[in-house]
């Protein structure tokens, strides 16, 4: 089973102003001439960690990575004003042009996904080639499985104390509960239910407990911008026509992907990587026995490093 590549230091560092409120963070790492990769993190709202730069070969891969509007480094943190999905997109082709690339490799998982499909049917053109796991569609029914009724039934012990917050009067629209109190003038509030709606997020992500990440959901930096900006976009459908990615599947007609999912993943359930599938005809899916959701299982780690290296000898003897 193959592990992560050594840790890696950034190249450099620096940020970008879409506009007047957003200022976005980027880093560049790896081998400046090889190909060129964007890691496009999950959420939205959780930014990147350093160790997302140790699933490439850095003599083979030019690695990008950016936090996205209100997340990570980036600021103003949490902030919701002019944040949506095309925006995002914007902003990557903001970074592309930028940085001077024709084309690149675009990996992501979870929300990370998510993004990463919708800037591939918009710019295809600009695609060699996509890395993803744990496809999010962002269909109703997804979110109501997560936010609703579904994963409650496999976690009801942590599903309780997601309830806690909200009164039970309120529990019939959980999402929308959430939202008023995650983005009240009340401080306290906010941070008290941000913890509530990311632990509960750390807590089913992975097959086995694991503490760490748990801890991470609950930071309450991450936690913050997390679960506002999740829960923001999710009550706008995360800014997507009803069924958007299936429905425009045409449009990466000729992009190769390589897609890795857990098989026991309670964020993300199993058929949204299936249905995707079945419309990209140039995608394989790997459906990874011994994992769930997150990038940081070994079992995800081993099909995402294979899945890099594949993708690396496919267009290496373009840059190298």
């Amino acid at each position: 089973m193959l592990a992560l590549y050594p840790e890696l230091k950034t190249n450099r560092e620096f940020t970008l102003k879409p506009d007047n409120l957003h200022e976005i963070y980027v880093e560049e790492s790896g081998n400046p001439n090889g190909v060129p990769v964007v890691v496009v993190h999950g959420g939205p709202g959780a930014g990147c960690e350093p160790y997302y730069r140790r699933f490439f070969d850095a003599e083979r891969y030019r690695i990008i990575m950016f936090d996205q509007r209100g997340a990570g480094r980036s600021t103003p943190l949490a902030e919701l004003k002019d944040n949506n999905t095309q925006n995002l997109v914007a902003d990557m082709e903001m970074i592309r042009e930028h940085l001077g690339i024709d084309k690149w490799v675009l990996f992501g998982g979870s929300w990370g996904s998510t993004l990463s499909l919708v800037y591939a049917q918009t710019h295809p053109e600009r695609v060699l080639g996509l890395v993803l796991r744990g496809i999010f569609l962002c269909r109703e029914q997804d979110f109501s499985w997560f936010y609703q009724e579904g994963a409650s039934r496999i976690f009801p012990d942590f599903w309780k104390s997601f309830l806690e917050p909200i009164p039970e009067d309120e529990r019939g629209d959980l999402m929308s509960a959430y939202y008023k109190r995650l983005t009240s003038d009340n401080e306290l509030e906010q941070i008290q239910v941000a913890k509530a709606w990311s632990i509960w997020e750390g807590r089913c992500a992975t097959l086995h407990p694991n503490q760490k990440v748990v801890d991470r959901f609950s930071h309450p930096h991450v936690a913050i911008s997390l679960a506002r900006i999740e829960c923001h976009y999710f009550m706008n459908h995360a800014y997507l026509r009803p069924n958007q990615i299936l429905a425009d599947a045409e449009k990466l007609k000729g992009i190769p992907g390589i897609i890795v999912h857990g098989r026991y993943d309670m964020v993300c359930p199993l058929d949204n990587a299936v249905s995707l599938n079945e419309v990209w005809l140039d995608s394989e899916l790997n459906i990874i026995r011994d994992a769930g959701h997150s990038a940081s299982e070994p079992a995800i780690i081993d099909a995402l490093v294979k899945a890099c290296e594949a993708m690396g000898e496919r267009f290496s003897a373009d840059f190298l």
